[in-house]
């Protein structure tokens, strides 16, 4: 009895199952990251001089939105508790930040090192910042930047259920 069909057989049913699930691999890919970031495209707008955007609360009860710092695009996890932009060694790294003096910080894991910086320009939406006091943190895992006080001190800030709208009034 010839086995090479039964043998393609098989090999075929491999490669479907392969390709199926590499498909679900990228369907549910890009659903659990709006799960983490449902503002990948912050909506934003303007009425008069007041500009606004408005942010959803993800499913962990925090708000992280898509950005910009220094017109590279970053992620921002919104944190009233960071006194500055909070930035990780490895981001700042890729957005050439330069390492100012050193500051003790106190953090969630205790007192750490942090360096003193400043971004030129910060965007959220239609929201742009410009001089803000930010903070490289060396022991800082991850992507997300905490969107300090620095930042939220500058916008007024109202939620309503699982929305918050941020104003920026000039």
């Amino acid at each position: 009895m010839n086995q090479q069909p039964k043998q393609i057989g098989k090999s075929f049913a491999f490669i479907f199952w392969g390709l199926l699930l590499v498909f679900f691999y990228f369907f549910f890919e890009e659903k659990l990251l709006k799960q983490v970031n449902p503002n990948q495209t912050p909506h934003s707008y303007s009425v008069g001089n007041q500009q606004l955007t408005v942010l959803k609360r993800n499913r962990f009860g925090h708000y992280v939105t898509n950005g910009t710092i220094n017109n590279q695009d970053v992620i921002f996890m919104l944190d009233t508790g960071a006194t500055t932009v909070a930035v990780p060694s490895g981001v700042a790294n890729y957005l050439n930040l330069p390492r100012g003096a050193e500051v003790r910080v106190n953090t969630a894991n205790g007192i750490g090192v942090a360096y003193q910086t400043q971004i030129r320009k910060l965007t959220l939406g239609e929201i742009e910042l410009y001089d803000v006091r930010a903070s490289i943190v060396p022991g800082m895992q991850g992507e997300q930047i905490l969107l300090g006080m620095s930042v939220l001190k500058q916008v007024e800030f109202s939620q309503v259920g699982d929305e918050l709208t941020l104003k920026l009034v000039r």
